[in-house]
């Protein structure tokens, strides 16, 4: 009993709470209009916006405003607050305005409907681009027209009227603008509901850009007749009309219809694809560089496969800070200068349709740079920050380099000339020891023995 009690409470704890985020009510623009005879006697349509509101509740509730018109919705089989559910009041834009059948007086298939009804459009729009709705409402007359009545010719709505109406169609997509990345597979969404089963309908897609028109899908239910892919006509029974796109190209790039008809209501929603590519950014040198002083560097940035064209691209000097003994001088982190002498490539096109452009300079190393960084920023539309890659340089003295290659230079010549003195005693000693041997034996007194001839070639020797 006590799990049952405390489940109990817990869907009443979420009903409440889905309650809190349901909207009663709304404060909308209605778009009245009137006709009159303008110029050659033509008659043309006058659209002025009267506030209004919109309201939820059941038939006959008290207006919430009674100064104001009051376009009461009541229950239905299609629930307009559900598709708007978790939005605030104040993130909606909402719009009525009247909806002709262009004299077609057809009866909707619906309890209570009748040939006379007059229809309304409500759109609902979120602020930040969430989803966009349109919704039918019905509207029963107390009395009918009369024969003469011109369809064109609406009844006057008073500032105070409440006008009572039921939703007998929706149509959503909670994605009125589409950002895909190359070669992604994306599905455009769009819904439907109806308020009654097996309507007469008809459910297309098309495709729009630089006034090219090009049928995508379409499906009707009276002949079961398909035409194109995308859609899958099993979900069109659900009310989902959701388009797939596979491995979407530039070439996909464009405004894409959902429209939906059960005469005698027609609707649509334009969702927009935008092909959005990241740039891919790369530069020519390392990130730690080493120049001689007075060497000359080119420092390339590049962006790569970018898509579409507004791209940006700047290099900074960033100083190295100087110390804090420094005199007259700001401590701290570098301030960053904004190079100017920064030269541009032309775009290049590629077989994908995307772009790609260099922007570069050249340096002359001096040693008030060494320490420097050079950072290059790449900014893009499909980048929430720029991109940016920095190249650390450090510049040697020229005169360290002289002096260290002269040093090096002598000592490998007191090596050479070492080893060459060497071997050239070595050789000289090899070839005169026996021929002064040979002069000392053929020459001595009788006197004289080995031993002391011995000696006496060493002491000639140490005298050569």
């Amino acid at each position: 009993m006590g799990l049952i009690l405390k489940i109990l409470i817990y869907l009443y704890l979420c009903a409440g709470f889905q309650c809190m985020h349901q909207t009663s009510w709304l404060a909308c623009q209605f778009i009245d209009h009137y006709l009159f005879i303008g110029h050659e006697n033509h008659t043309e349509i006058k659209f002025f916006p009267r506030d209004a509101l919109l309201q939820f509740g059941q038939a006959g509730d008290t207006p919430i405003n009674p100064h104001a018109i009051t376009f009461l919705v009541t229950n239905s089989k299609v629930d307009l607050q559900r598709y708007v559910q978790g939005a605030a009041a104040d993130q909606l834009q909402c719009e009525l305005r009247w909806h002709s059948t262009e004299g077609n007086q057809l009866r909707w298939p619906s309890h209570g409907a009748q040939e006379y009804d007059r229809w309304f459009t409500c759109s609902l729009k979120h602020t930040e681009g969430l989803f966009a709705v349109t919704g039918f409402l019905r509207h029963t007359p107390a009395m009918p027209p009369s024969a003469q009545e011109d369809h064109r010719i609406k009844p006057a709505i008073g500032d105070r009227d409440t006008i009572t109406t039921s939703v007998a169609m929706v149509l959503q997509t909670h994605t009125p603008l589409v950002r895909a990345r190359l070669l992604s597979d994306q599905k455009i969404h769009c819904q439907f509901a109806i308020d009654h089963k097996g309507p007469n309908l008809t459910m297309e897609w098309h495709w729009n850009r630089r006034g090219e028109r090009v049928k995508q899908f379409s499906h009707a239910s009276r002949s079961g007749q398909t035409q194109g892919k995308g859609v899958t006509v099993k979900d069109l029974v659900g009310g989902d009309a959701s388009l797939s796109l596979s491995l979407v190209k530039i070439s996909n790039e464009g405004s894409y219809v959902c429209s939906v008809s059960v005469p005698p209501l027609f609707t649509s929603h334009d969702i927009v694809l935008h092909i959005i590519e990241p740039p891919r950014v790369t530069l020519n040198v390392d990130t730690d560089l080493s120049l001689p002083e007075g060497g000359e560097q080119k420092f390339v940035c590049t962006a790569d496969g970018y898509y579409p064209l507004d791209v940006d691209i700047e290099w900074y000097h960033y100083q190295e800070a100087p110390g804090p003994g420094a005199s007259n001088k700001r401590v701290g982190a570098p301030l960053p200068k904004r190079l100017e002498n920064v030269v541009f490539s032309s775009h290049k096109h590629h077989l994908d349709k995307t772009y790609s452009l260099s922007a570069f300079f050249y340096i002359q190393a001096s040693l008030r740079d060494s320490g420097s960084q050079f950072v290059c920023s790449v900014s893009h539309s499909s980048l929430r920050m720029p991109i940016r890659k920095s190249v650390t340089l450090t510049v040697q003295e020229t005169a360290s380099w002289f002096y260290s290659g002269v040093i090096v230079f002598m000592v490998t010549l007191f090596i050479i000339l070492c080893v060459l003195l060497y071997y050239l005693h070595s050789a000289r000693r090899d070839y005169e020891e026996p021929l002064l041997r040979g002069l000392i034996y053929t020459n001595r007194p009788e006197t004289i023995s080995d031993e002391d001839c011995i000696t006496r070639c060493h002491q000639l020797e140490w005298l050569f």
